[in-house]
């Protein structure tokens, strides 16, 4: 019994010591002596015996925080406020009823203290194009924030503003695949609002030709899509995935579905008229599908319809004129395929299939020709024009200057042909 007494009394004892010293350093706190305060609560706390006293923890958070806040203190003390951060962290753990008293008769200051000393200090850095320590600021923010959530202390399930700027100060500061973690919690929590889009269409780009992971790419592209519909951003990377593919079938029905739900979209339509030209056209007609013929007859068809949407789409005349030219090439080979035997002369039926083939030829080119003309009444009326149209005009010039050549008409391969060479100069 009497060990028993004496054992009490000692703790009791240095129990009594370890309060005083505690209310000693609490002191220093009101005093505002930081420095001396952090000295002396690091030393009460590295005693084995104290390492785990709720109030000293709770004291030491906030002479960490007080610290963060003084910018000479801060200096010589970079990690002051995340040390502040963990040791509450602990103190929460140290609490087994989960009632930390202390911290709600703070009203949860320290805690307020912490998210917003990051968040201040990470749009200063982010103000100044200091991206990487913006990055590290807002991350810090962040977690503070989460924490906060965590213990429903706070209503904000998901802090946007925050977790938008740490994605922008990582992507800035060349951390890819750290910007995309933090957009995809903005996409996957269905963000919306001005820009925003923005974020679903780059996190569709990353993970499609960064990662190479066309499953995350498609997620990502159905939120954007879920959220902004009507955004022609969806349709083009989708057809872009299904190209990729390499499977044609895949990619014209994709087309159709596409065009399905937005028949007035030019540009897709004129693409798929001239995917759909690419797969039935080959020069050599032993390389041409089953199907050629079907599939140039769909284009002639989807660029007659862009045309008839848009009258002044030049791209989509030159197009059809170069599937009628080309027609025309193809008889002309078939003439010249027709040749005599050696020594020899052609056949009457010969002849007579040679004739038909020329006339064949140029009415196929008579055919081109409006289309040709056209592109001319469209783009070489204008100035300066993007290199694209430069390169129709050149093109629909070149063809013209071909055809009248084949007619004989000298006048007209003149005209085309000084349009042709005065196009970087006028354009």
């Amino acid at each position: 019994m009497k060990r028993f007494l004496l054992t009490t009394l000692l703790a009791s004892a240095i129990l009594g010591a370890s309060a005083q010293n505690l209310e000693k350093i609490k002191d220093q706190v009101k005093k505002k002596n930081y420095t001396e305060a952090k000295t002396q609560i690091d030393q009460f706390l590295a005693n084995e015996k104290n390492a785990k006293n709720s109030e000293a923890l709770y004291t030491k958070a906030k002479i960490y925080n007080e610290i963060a806040q003084d910018p000479a203190l801060a200096a010589s003390n970079p990690d002051a406020r995340w040390t502040a951060f963990e040791t509450l962290k602990q103190y929460v753990a140290s609490d087994e009823k989960g009632e930390v008293v202390l911290l709600q008769l703070d009203n949860y200051k320290p805690l307020m203290d912490m998210y917003q000393g990051y968040f201040k200090a990470g749009a200063e850095d982010y103000n100044a194009n200091r991206f990487e320590p913006a990055y590290g600021n807002f991350k810090n923010c962040l977690a503070v924030s989460e924490y906060m959530a965590e213990k429903k202390w706070s209503n904000v399930s998901l802090d946007t503003t925050v977790v938008l700027y740490a994605g922008i100060s990582a992507e800035k500061s060349g951390k890819r695949d750290d910007a995309a973690l933090y957009y995809g919690k903005l996409a996957e929590a269905k963000v919306s609002g001005e820009g925003m889009v923005e974020i679903y269409k780059w996190l569709v780009d990353h993970h499609y030709n960064q990662k190479k992971d066309p499953a995350a790419a498609s997620k990502y592209l159905e939120l954007g899509k879920s959220i902004y519909p009507t955004d022609p951003f969806w349709a083009a990377f989708d057809l872009d995935m299904a190209r990729d593919n390499g499977d044609k079938k895949v990619l014209f029905e994709k087309y159709r579905s596409v065009l399905a739900t937005d028949p007035n979209n030019t540009s897709i339509r004129y693409n798929y008229a001239v995917e759909l030209y690419q797969e039935g056209y080959k020069p050599d007609v032993a390389q041409r599908p089953a199907d050629a013929d079907q599939l140039i007859a769909q284009a002639k068809e989807n660029l007659e319809k862009v045309i008839e949407l848009k009258p002044d789409y030049a791209a989509a005349y030159l197009v059809l004129g170069q599937i009628q030219y080309n027609q025309g090439v193809d008889y002309n080979n078939q003439n010249k395929a027709i040749r005599p035997p050696a020594g020899g002369k052609l056949k009457p039926e010969e002849l007579k299939k040679k004739e038909e083939l020329r006339g064949l030829i140029a009415q196929k080119f008579d055919a081109a020709v409006p289309h040709f003309e056209k592109v001319d009444e469209l783009l070489g009326s204008q100035g300066k024009l993007k290199m694209d149209d430069k390169g129709y005009l050149k093109d629909a010039y070149d063809l013209l200057i071909t055809i009248y050549d084949n007619k004989g008409n000298k006048d007209k391969v003149k005209i085309y042909e000084e349009k042709f060479n005065n196009v970087d100069k006028v354009h």
